[in-house]
């Protein structure tokens, strides 16, 4: 059984501390749930870079990073009280001298607090130094305690199958696997949680779960957004490496996944790991069928004119990486033999929006004439994760009037109506877990090699052809040519998202 938080002293060590991500997602976090009383009351943030600062000019960054990027109110009073337990510790992390002196500092705070803490390691890093690091703590003696001990990683886990095998043998030969957290901060969106309680937890859905019922399901990730900043990292990932081997994989297995014996970490991670599994290989020679990419040019979101990707700052002007990308998947065993999962991603598209459209089959016989209007749009179950947090159940009803006259309407459920309160940020529930040790919203390492797999063949064969009609969509448009290919080769379309008007349902 897990501990209660307020019974865990903790030591959190934040490698790359002077980085954007640090600044942007994980010191909020932690300043959040200090502000909602989720932190122990013996915790202390340690951390680690290159950059000359003071503990104050450290804090100083992180405040201006709060003020930036947190959404919730900013007390002076209670930063200053959650800053009094930063401390910096300055140097290379690629020379042992950092961690010596870091084994030092952490026993003589334990020391001081009379008892064993938990230790987090953070690596708040770029994946090129997740080896050397893990390789440092575990030459200073800093991982053997598997119990009080976890390292935590950010994706990307690697650039491809091989450099994650690397970065896993390096992690696995210092920690156990059930001391590593694999952060994906899409499984920490309390919309993606609810997915199994949705699933699992109603008797209403589950029967129709299934091949019988369901004729596909289509998950997007859009945003109107361009690489801003990333330029030179984004040439390097693209639109596959950067959102589909992880998030999007990740909403295909709880989509599909069997319902779980028992709500633990375990079992959830089998069932979703099971479902990777059977995912159908890709053939190289039937990448052209089965995906699609896409570059974006100028073009307006929003009413403002923006420009191409090869026009961005760090990227080539005649860059072949894609900033779309798109899959047909299917996964092969009895629940969902011959449904199709189609995958789409991309940035600059005409709206941001993270949904998964759950498609029923049409009525096996139709006893309305076409012009009542049953064709209209077909009955599917839309699960939105961003920016609107909600269940959307779409269905045929018979409009008012003695005429009979069907039309499409919903039936939703909103997470802002409903519960009246702040949903946590995906960041504060996935480190609030990591110091709880409960694994269940994490990637296990069989999990990330099993993506890996999935999307090599469509990596190696658009590495070694470059495309030829790149840059092929406009920003502010629903993506390229053959992403409508895509699935009109099934003789199915990709069903407009569903966007609630301005104030409705909109946390």
């Amino acid at each position: 059984m897990l501990l209660s938080q307020k019974e865990r002293d903790t030591l959190f060590v934040l490698f790359g501390a002077g980085g954007d991500l640090s600044q942007r997602l994980i010191v909020p976090a932690l300043f959040s749930l200090y502000q909602d009383e989720l932190l122990p009351p013996r915790f202390h943030l340690y951390c680690v870079g290159r950059s000359d600062y003071s503990d104050e000019a450290l804090a100083a960054h992180f405040f201006e990073g709060l003020n930036r990027y947190s959404t919730g109110s900013v007390s002076k009073k209670q930063w200053h009280e959650f800053a009094s337990q930063i401390e910096y510790l300055q140097g290379d992390i690629l020379q042992d001298k950092v961690y010596d002196t870091l084994n030092k500092t952490l026993r003589k705070k334990e020391k001081q607090w009379q008892g064993t803490a938990e230790i987090i390691f953070y690596m708040a890093t770029p994946p090129s130094l997740f080896k050397p690091i893990a390789s440092a703590l575990g030459n200073a003696g800093l991982a053997g305690d598997r119990e009080h001990t976890r390292i935590v990683v950010e994706k990307p886990v690697g650039h491809d199958l091989a450099s994650f095998q690397e970065i896993n043998q390096a992690l696995s030969s210092v920690f156990e696997e059930d001391q590593v957290f694999r952060i994906d901060h899409y499984l920490g969106k309390e919309t993606v949680q609810n997915i199994l309680a949705f699933r699992f937890a109603n008797p209403m859905f589950e029967p129709i779960w299934n091949r019988r019922y369901i004729d596909h399901v289509a998950i997007t990730v859009a945003e109107t957004l361009g690489v801003e900043n990333r330029g030179i990292y984004y040439e390097k990932a693209g639109a596959l490496r950067d959102m589909v081997q992880n998030h999007l994989l990740q909403l295909l297995s709880l989509v599909a996944m069997e319902p779980p014996v028992v709500y633990d970490a375990n079992d959830v991670r089998n069932k979703k790991c099971d479902v990777l599994h059977a995912l159908r290989p890709i053939p190289t020679d039937a990448v052209d069928v089965l995906a699609a990419r896409g570059q974006y040019y100028a073009g307006w979101i929003n009413g403002e004119r923006v420009r191409a990707y090869c026009d961005e700052g760090g990227v080539a002007p005649h860059s072949n990486t894609e900033t779309f990308a798109a899959l047909k998947l299917h996964v092969d065993n009895w629940r969902w033999q011959g449904v199709p999962f189609y995958l789409r991603t991309g940035k600059r598209l005409e709206a941001k929006v993270s949904e998964i459209s759950i498609r029923f089959r049409d009525v096996p016989h139709k006893s309305f004439p076409a012009s009542y209007g049953l064709n209209e749009q077909p009955a599917r179950l839309v699960i939105q994760i961003a920016p609107q947090e909600g269940i959307v159940l779409k269905f045929m009803a018979k409009e008012p009037g003695s005429q009979l006259r069907l039309r499409p309407v919903n039936m939703r459920f909103c997470y802002n109506e409903a519960f009246e309160t702040r949903s946590p940020g995906a960041y504060e529930t996935l480190i609030r877990d990591v110091m709880l040790g409960d694994a269940t919203l994490f990637m296990r390492g069989d999990q990330v090699e099993s993506a890996w797999r999935q999307i090599t063949p469509v990596l190696e064969v658009w590495e070694a052809n470059p495309a030829v009609d790149f840059p092929n969509y406009a920003a502010g448009s629903w993506g390229p040519e053959s992403a409508t290919m895509l699935v009109a080769q099934d003789g199915k379309n990709w069903l407009a998202p569903t966007l609630s008007k301005k104030g409705d349902c909109v946390r």
